[in-house]
């Protein structure tokens, strides 16, 4: 066996971009017999990947914290009778792994797992053991989720992990010191840190299941306007330069539909066979944060979100606090 490489951080040049949709990306992509899990998957970008997928064919399950809901949206989607539905709070460690164990009754393999939901700059909530709440959902309830699930995934011996990360990543590295902001709570510092631990966490798990056929990719959706924003105000979003005083949209921002696009691609694409670890955005591998580019903000990846060594800590923190680790 030839060995594995690491992918670099650096685009392909892929023949779909920005203005791409999920259904553009999966047209002529054949995922019959495959299974695929996408969580969040009854709501804005996680239901148009549901949709893509179950057009290319896939077995899809949507594991839902607000199960009644979940069911009235996929079934005004015309997707009722074409998904699974089951229960699943990301924010319960014991709701995550009840869910997974449940899975894994039903189906021995696994070769599709978007991690795509997520709350964002939220006010400060505790969960488990005094969590702080978006890295607990965001981060630790997928870290749990996947590790529970790696039988399913191995067995697929050509499987993706999707993680939804975003251009969040950007407003602060892991906080070793103080991951739970026990010393004062940033709604944005606090998403910044689970957005930087999604793409961390794809660079380690790529690392340890790679030798499994199991492949794992971080993605940017672009920026989207769906229930992620339910926590701020409309003057929040003016100042921040995301609309103006009317409503409209920042020239930029992706439709649900374009927004789902990367997530497609990073899980079926074949120009992505045999690579992964990688930070993707406009359905194409991102390059790294161009500092001086009046664009850093909003495209790129920042050195602290690929970084090997944080990658690994994280993974070792996280099996600590969960008391899950599939490599263990």
């Amino acid at each position: 066996m030839s060995e594995i490489t690491d992918t670099p951080q650096q685009p392909l040049g892929s023949e779909f971009g920005h203005g791409s949709t999920a259904m553009d990306v999966v047209s002529g992509v054949d995922l019959s017999g495959r299974t695929a899990i996408v969580t969040g998957g009854y709501s804005g970008l996680g239901l148009e990947t549901v949709r893509a997928l179950v057009s290319a064919g896939a077995q899809v399950t949507v594991p839902a914290r607000r199960l009644e809901h979940a069911r009235v949206v996929l079934a005004e989607a015309g997707l009722a009778n074409d998904v699974q539905i089951d229960q699943l709070d990301l924010a319960d460690q014991g709701s995550v792994k009840d869910f997974a164990a449940r899975f894994l009754e039903g189906q021995s393999t696994l070769d599709i797992l978007i991690n795509n939901a997520a709350i964002m700059a939220s006010p400060e909530q505790r969960v488990g053991p005094g969590w702080e709440a978006q890295f607990a959902t965001n981060h630790l309830g997928h870290y749990t989720l996947v590790n529970v699930l790696w039988p399913a995934l191995a067995a697929s011996g050509d499987a993706r992990v999707v993680s939804l990360s975003s251009t969040g990543h950007k407003l602060s590295s892991i906080r070793f010191d103080d991951i739970n902001f026990t010393a004062g709570y940033d709604k944005w510092r606090a998403y910044g840190q689970a957005k930087t631990a999604n793409a961390l966490f794809a660079v380690e798990l790529d690392r340890l299941g790679r030798a499994f056929g199991v492949r794992a990719f971080a993605v940017h959706p672009g920026g989207i306007m769906t229930e992620l924003q339910r926590h701020l105000p409309k003057e929040e979003m003016v100042a921040a330069g995301w609309m103006d005083a009317e409503g409209n949209l920042r020239e930029g921002f992706k439709t649900p539909e374009q927004g789902a696009a990367t997530s497609l691609w990073a899980a079926t694409s074949k120009a992505l066979a045999g690579k992964g670890g990688v930070y993707c955005e406009d359905c194409d591998i991102a390059h790294p944060t161009e500092k001086e580019s009046p664009l850093a903000r909003y495209q790129g990846v920042d050195p602290h979100a690929v970084d090997k060594d944080a990658a690994r800590k994280l993974w070792e923190l996280s099996a600590g606090m969960t008391g899950v680790n599939a490599f263990a």
